[in-house]
């Protein structure tokens, strides 16, 4: 990590990781996939493969909160589908960053963020919006949450972005919004917390990063309330509508940089 880039901040390179860090805790609690924003955000004040250090624990804080916020609403048989083919992606997003720079980290995931959104939005048009989840115990619902969950992990270990892919699966799953939201909040929890030991591994969390994360993490709670207050206001069409507009700005932001 790079201690002078990250204690000689200007103030307004300062002033726009806390807008990002505010933007993660809104995210956390109101519109999953908008944190592809913080990402870019990070990535532009800090070095590319730094800020993937930086940006994790700010996360995690956000997820925390997310967890407390909507803990009743998760749906545990989606989850326990989805850990160990999200594990194996983890993994290969480590033997990722190995090797590929940040150029065709940010193409592929671009790529995939754009491709999946195609995907759920083809697939809603055929879908009865009332339906419940998917099962997760059928063929067709295993080899879904098995594909979702290889990239959800291949991508938020690579770039912190698996927000948009799992919120294309929830979304393609027919997930309503207060259960997507708590599936999604210990989803990332977990995941998030389990990616901390290969970062330390990579080099990209230290002490420096650590002290500029804890004055970050201020910023994350009031986003975070903003955005329980704002889910109440979000009708289900909006809130999905909002979630794909957030996840294509996030791959074409990624794919343009």
């Amino acid at each position: 990590m790079n201690t002078m880039t990250l204690w000689h901040l200007s103030p307004a390179e300062f002033a726009a990781l806390a807008f990002a860090a505010l933007l993660v805790g809104f995210s956390k609690t109101a519109v999953s996939g908008a944190n592809t924003v913080s990402l870019a955000i990070f990535a532009a004040v800090l070095p590319a493969r730094a800020s993937t250090g930086v940006l994790l624990p700010i996360l995690i804080v956000g997820d925390v909160l997310a967890v407390l916020t909507y803990r009743r609403h998760a749906h545990w048989p989606t989850l326990w589908r989805l850990f160990p083919a999200v594990g194996a992606g983890v993994v290969f997003g480590t033997l990722f960053l190995m090797w590929a720079d940040d150029q065709i980290v940010r193409t592929s995931i671009g790529a995939i963020l754009l491709l999946m959104t195609a995907v759920t939005v083809w697939r809603r048009r055929t879908v009865d919006q009332d339906d419940e989840p998917d099962s997760v115990t059928t063929r067709a619902g295993r080899v879904k949450a098995r594909s979702y969950g290889v990239l959800g992990g291949f991508t938020t270990m690579v770039a912190n972005a698996g927000g948009p892919v799992m919120s294309m699966y929830l979304l393609s799953a027919g997930f309503r919004k207060l259960d997507f939201l708590g599936t999604s909040a210990f989803f990332f929890l977990i995941v998030n917390a389990s990616k901390v030991p290969f970062s330390v591994g990579l080099g990209l969390i230290d002490g420096p990063s650590l002290l500029l994360d804890a004055t970050l993490a201020l910023f994350v709670v009031p986003g975070a309330l903003l955005g329980k207050w704002a889910v109440h206001r979000i009708n289900q069409r909006l809130f999905e509508q909002l979630v794909i507009a957030a996840t294509v700005l996030g791959g074409l932001q990624l794919l343009l940089r």
